[in-house]
């Protein structure tokens, strides 16, 4: 018998939708299931598609936790409580006719649009940006929010050519009048994706936030909702027009901090305060419905300012970070492999070990830019202080102030794609455009300590 109910997306096939189709029950309902003799309640939740697996069944616990059980042709499935039903037409038509502003939300996927495979045990990229808002219901209180899935993928998956796709939506969506967009990407890649678009999105009027989650909207402990909320508010309120990312500023769920495109880092493998400004001041709190500015941004939000869009990126750009024993032959490679750049992260000032300059200087000659980061967090290269930095700087090693190596990466993909040629870009490279060089070099607690 084919299934009428609303199913289609739910992820159930096989031996549960026929069960859940003869019981008439829906994704949201309040379901009863009895196996084995025991019995199990909670709301039906969709499971992700990944995989061919039939028999497995998610549901919500009161507790909050969710649960996978695996029905056999003897489980009973009964509805308890239908779902509560959606916002009418009406309602929907009556929120966009409230004073409130206009965001743009772009999914990328990541954690923040992700469901748990509970066959596997793994997280998978499934939710849409639409259901980010429909599990949000409070979104409508801030904003009349448009969503779109730019693509649906966990961010170690995201490529340079994906930060040029990303960059054209967004453009895309300030072009047609949205006060504020609001990408959601996954945290592992976030700060790279952040400084592409930093250094893509040129001129803009209205702010561009990258928000993400690093526990899945399925825990009870999950910091999604704050977060995406939080970024709505930001990307409504704040008057400024660049490029930030926004997540928990503590443990708790008390406040948030949005930090600059080019001058945030990933420095926690799970904590829900992982990000932090490096070098440099977070831009705002936010505090619930407040939204508090704590440095000043490059510009200010003017939606007569129009954007301009250069999100062309060099993929033949390597990372490469020293170490004692480091081989030549590293570097050898990346020359025979016809690479454009290559971004050192060098030890302390900016240095590496001797046995390496011969192949630095054959990298140099056969016209590749090669640039020194430093391996520390914080602080800048200064490659005047010791031998081991002279000599590189003379082989034409180009020093990259005070920028992080993931945005000395992304910089010199970005100056290669939009330079004539080599020496135009090493001039743009150490040009300051989106605030990822700061040459004021000022050092305090506050920055080493990374909050307020």
């Amino acid at each position: 018998m084919k299934n009428s109910l609303s199913l289609d997306g739910s992820g159930y096939s096989g031996l549960v939708l026929e069960k859940l189709s003869l019981s008439k029950i829906q994704v949201g309902d309040t379901i009863s299931i009895t196996k084995d003799g025991e019995e199990f309640t909670g709301v039906l939740m969709p499971r992700s598609q990944v995989g061919s697996d039939v028999a497995h069944i998610i549901i919500k616990l009161d507790s909050g936790y969710n649960i996978g059980l695996r029905l056999n042709q003897e489980t009973v499935i009964r509805r308890i409580k239908p779902r509560k039903r959606k916002q009418s037409p009406q309602m929907e038509e009556s929120n966009e006719e409230k004073n409130l502003p206009r965001v743009s939300i772009l999914s990328t996927g990541g954690t923040i649009a992700s469901k748990v495979d509970y066959r596997t045990g793994s997280v998978n990229p499934a939710l849409s940006a639409q259901d980010l808002y429909d599990t949000i219901p409070e979104l409508k209180n801030y904003a009349n929010v448009h969503a779109k899935v730019i693509m649906s993928v966990l961010s170690e998956n995201i490529t340079p050519a994906d930060w040029t796709k990303i960059a054209s939506k967004v453009a895309s969506e300030i072009k047609t009048g949205t006060d504020g967009v609001v990408i959601a990407h996954g945290t592992d890649t976030l700060a790279f994706t952040s400084a592409a678009l930093s250094f893509a999105l040129q001129n803009l009027p209205v702010p561009v936030v990258l928000v993400g989650s690093q526990r899945s909207s399925d825990r009870p402990s999950s910091d999604a909702a704050m977060n995406l909320i939080g970024a709505v508010n930001l990307a409504t309120k704040a008057d400024a027009a660049e490029v930030m990312v926004l997540m928990h500023a503590e443990t708790g769920d008390s406040y948030l901090h949005a930090h600059r495109g080019t001058k945030v880092r990933k420095l926690h493998t799970s904590r829900r305060d992982a990000f932090q400004s490096v070098n440099e001041y977070p831009l705002f709190r936010i505090d619930e419905d407040s939204v508090k500015e704590l440095y000043p941004p490059l510009q200010r939000r003017n939606l007569d300012r129009k954007i301009k869009m250069k999100a062309k990126f060099e993929e033949k750009v390597a990372l490469l970070k020293t170490f004692p024993g480091i081989d030549g032959i590293l570097v050898e490679k990346l020359i025979d492999a016809e690479y454009k750049g290559i971004v050192i992260e060098g030890t302390g000032l900016g240095h590496t070990p001797d046995s390496l300059q011969n192949s630095i200087k054959n990298a140099i000659d056969d016209g590749l830019v090669v640039t020194m980061t430093s391996q520390c967090i914080f602080g800048r290269t200064n490659m005047n202080v010791y031998r081991s930095g002279v000599e590189l700087l003379d082989l034409g090693v180009v020093s990259c102030e005070d920028m992080l190596p993931e945005t000395a990466l992304v910089k010199l993909m970005w100056v290669l794609a939009n330079s004539k040629d080599t020496e135009t870009a090493k001039e743009l490279l150490l040009t300051p455009i989106a605030g990822e060089i700061d040459m004021r070099s000022e050092e305090s607690d506050y920055k080493i300590l990374g909050g307020l």
